[in-house]
Order: C-alpha cells, then structure tokens, then sequence
C-alpha cells in the first residue's frame, strides 16, 4: 500500500462527509454547473486512479462522483421542469402579496 493512496482516500472520505447535508437537505439548490462537473470529475479521477494501482483512492473517488451525481440529480434546479410541469421551483419564495398589486 502507498501511503498517497491512503491520503487520497482520506481526503475524497471528507468530501462525502462533508456532502452529506448537502444530499439531506430538501431546500438545498446546488446549480449543474457546479455538480454535474464535480460528478464528471470524481469520476474521471477513479478511473484514472484504478489504472495507477491505486484501489483505495480509486474507490473514493468513485463514490464522490456518485455522490455528487446524487446531488445533481435530487438537488439541482433542472431546466426543463416547467415545461412538462414536473418538480418545484425551490428558488422562488412564497409572495405574501399578489404580483402587480398596486
């Protein structure tokens, strides 16, 4: 075992840790410009990791990726959700008052 993989790990490890709330949160709004690229890229990592020998790191990775395409998935505005009436828009707060109501 090389001890970079174990730092690796350590370090993709406290990513999911710190992702957690972030997938737990029902009112949390994370753009696809940030997850969808953090997804693509955890996962490019795992598999180069794998190529490396690197099993540890690989396995981290992976499952940043996955836990970022979780995130993009049940937490991201998606941009067709209005068109075919499906999903919330979670960015728009309830208006106390009617729009236009002079």
């Amino acid at each position: 075992m090389m001890w970079q993989d174990l730092v690796f790990l350590c370090g993709s490890v406290f990513s999911l840790v710190v992702l957690v709330p972030t997938l737990r949160d029902s009112m949390a709004n994370v753009p696809l410009g940030t997850s969808m690229p953090s997804a693509t890229i955890g996962i490019v990592y795992g598999v180069t990791f794998f190529s490396l020998g690197m099993t540890m790191s690989a396995f981290g990775s992976l499952l940043t990726g996955v836990m970022w395409s979780l995130i993009a998935t049940l937490r991201s505005p998606h941009p067709f959700d209005h068109l075919f009436g499906t999903g919330t828009d979670r960015r728009s707060a309830p208006r106390s008052t009617p729009q236009n109501a002079d």
